[in-house]
């Protein structure tokens, strides 16, 4: 999109001053902070714990931070440079073994050391930190952000933090002021907002300082064998607790955006008043919403609930992971494997919208913050009678329900009957589609699906949708085929309360019916519009399937299926 959209008489940047879509009201907000400070460049930070394997929540934080960088990026028609730090606290030492690693048995002797002087359990990498360091990169990489990727270790052994701890030293206690009302009264008398790492056993310490010398910047405190040690603060020798750290980081390295979870959110006068002391001006912030597992548990690092970054491009794709992140950031959202297709075919709504939007909604489109403003064209489906179609993921999973196969290759056996000139090749998002389909049915959707029989009036009813259907064998065309089933509804279940009707006035179809279609034909609740559906599938295949429903197959085959499954874990 250029600056100025053919289609509109506003231009992007009009349009992008009045957007009432969440990254550019966050970037309005830094244009001002500039204006104000008059400074040249623009750092944007995210923060990474690396405890445990990186989840979505790290990427997420990635993803926001990116689509406020893209939008101000807009707003200044890019002429203000900016940077995107990944910063990771590998320099904390590992409070616990976290539950989601192998040999854990072997961590447990080095408890407290930092992250990056921990063995990986993994085998592969210099250290634990390391490790979780390679994991976020590599999914950061492959998703294409530009980055700056940041160590603390790095920083705070080569020197680069040295000024700031310096200076920490100097202001000690104008830092400690602000800290200790924070705090009980047992966790003042032994606080001190340095964490020196033992010379003697390499663990961080959490023991209260005898002397912190400011002008020569050095600490004195007693190792954990009771012997005075007295160490520079510089070269990696301490480094800052948390809350101290958040904001000497952000003077330091004149941070002016940072978002960060709701459980932050009581600390952030503690972070800026710090930053403050330490002579920084404290960044914009913007707080999210906690994500939930399916328990509506806060989802952990260490415990490994939720969903990981590879769990969900297992199933989709990671434009629809942006799409759940850039959707409402401020309300708790259950991060599970069930919200997944959904994501999907939101995904691809937003993205066929897109090109006949006018620019102010093209500006509230998620897909133009998910793709920096330049959306990918759509993969366009044409049916075997002209028309243009949609294969949706929820469509997908019901025709690999019904196909009982996961092979994609069955199932481009049906999309090619339905859409004859669509081929994986040409269509490699689809194909990448019906792959994301095909797993996702076999590990989440076949487990749980329930068909029930008929009742006597639904027998009658789908006896005798087979038999209009009879007359349309070979169609694709998928209008036609839901006005057959919409009749067939009408006759055997009609609207009649009044509340729905069709053009002609006569009564509409009630609910009943497209239940019945869903429950005794799939197994499932909701579906997809079904004329689509049997249109995909074939109207001979969609008899076929009613036979079996009424023969009572459906059933009998997932109950045996259900019992392997079974006999499968228990052995």
């Amino acid at each position: 999109m250029t600056l100025t959209d053919l289609n509109s008489e506003q231009t992007l940047l009009e349009a992008a001053s009045v957007s009432a879509a969440w990254p550019f009201e966050e970037a309005r907000k830094l244009v001002e902070r500039i204006n104000r400070t008059g400074q040249k460049t623009v750092i944007f930070e995210t923060g990474y714990g690396p405890s445990g394997l990186p989840h979505i929540g790290t990427f997420g934080e990635v993803a926001r931070t990116t689509m406020v960088r893209n939008a101000f990026r807009v707003l200044t028609e890019d002429k203000v440079p900016t940077k995107l730090l990944c910063f990771s606290d590998d320099m904390d030492g590992m409070r616990k073994v976290p539950d989601n690693v192998p040999n854990r048995d072997s961590l447990a002797e080095h408890l407290h050391r930092p992250l990056t002087r921990v063995p990986d359990p993994f085998g592969e990498f210099e250290s634990f930190g390391h490790h979780n360091n390679a994991m976020l990169r590599r999914f950061l990489d492959t998703f294409g952000f530009d980055y700056e990727f940041a160590s603390a270790t790095e920083y705070y052994t080569s020197g680069r933090f040295d000024d700031i701890l310096l200076r920490a030293a100097e202001r000690y206690q104008s830092i400690m002021n602000i800290m200790l009302p924070t705090l009980g009264v047992e966790r003042q008398g032994t606080y001190s907002c340095f964490l020196p790492i033992s010379p003697k056993t390499g663990r961080v310490l959490y023991v209260p300082m005898k002397h912190v010398d400011g002008v020569n910047g050095a600490i004195t405190f007693d190792d954990e064998d009771g012997s005075e040690v007295t160490l520079p603060v510089t070269g990696g020798n301490v480094k800052l607790q948390w809350k101290p750290d958040f904001g000497a980081r952000w003077a330091a390295l004149n941070i002016d955006f940072e978002m960060y979870g709701k459980d932050h959110q009581p600390n952030t006068i503690v972070y800026d008043s710090i930053c403050r002391a330490l002579g920084g001006e404290p960044p914009e912030h913007f707080v999210y919403e906690l994500f939930l597992d399916d328990k509506g548990q806060k989802i952990s690092k260490s415990k490994g609930n939720g969903i990981t970054i590879d769990d969900w491009l297992k199933y989709a794709s990671p434009e629809s992971l942006a799409l759940f992140m850039y959707s409402k950031p401020r309300e708790a959202k259950k991060l599970y494997f069930d919200v997944i297709p959904r994501q999907v075919d939101d995904y691809l709504t937003f993205l066929e919208k897109f090109p006949a939007q006018p620019i102010k909604e093209k500006l509230g489109n998620p897909v133009w913050h998910i793709h920096g403003g330049h959306p990918p064209t759509v993969e366009t489906v044409t049916d075997a009678i002209g028309h243009v179609a949609s294969i949706s993921f929820a469509m997908l999973l019901n025709l690999v329900a019904v196909a009982n196969s996961d092979d994609k290759q069955v199932l481009w056996g049906f999309i090619r009957r339905y859409a004859p000139g669509v081929t994986a090749e040409n269509h490699p998002k689809l194909d990448q589609m019906v792959g994301y389909a095909v797993a996702y049915f076999r590990d989440f959707v076949r487990p749980t699906k329930t068909y029930r029989p008929p009742t006597e009036l639904e027998a009658t009813a789908l006896t005798d949708l087979a038999g209009a259907l009879a007359s349309h064998e070979g169609s694709t065309d998928g209008d036609a085929l839901q006005a057959v089933i919409y009749e067939i509804g009408r006759k055997h279940f009609p609207d009649v309360s009044g509340k729905t009707k069709s053009p002609d006035g006569r009564p509409g179809v009630s609910q009943q019916w497209f239940s019945t279609l869903y429950q005794v034909l799939l197994g499932a609740e909701r579906g997809p519009r079904f004329g689509s559906f049997a249109a995909l599938y074939g109207v001979l295949g969609t008899q076929n399937l009613i036979s079996k429903a009424l023969a009572g197959v459906l059933i009998s085959e997932q109950a045996d299926y259900l019992a392997k499954l079974k006999q499968s874990k228990d052995f």
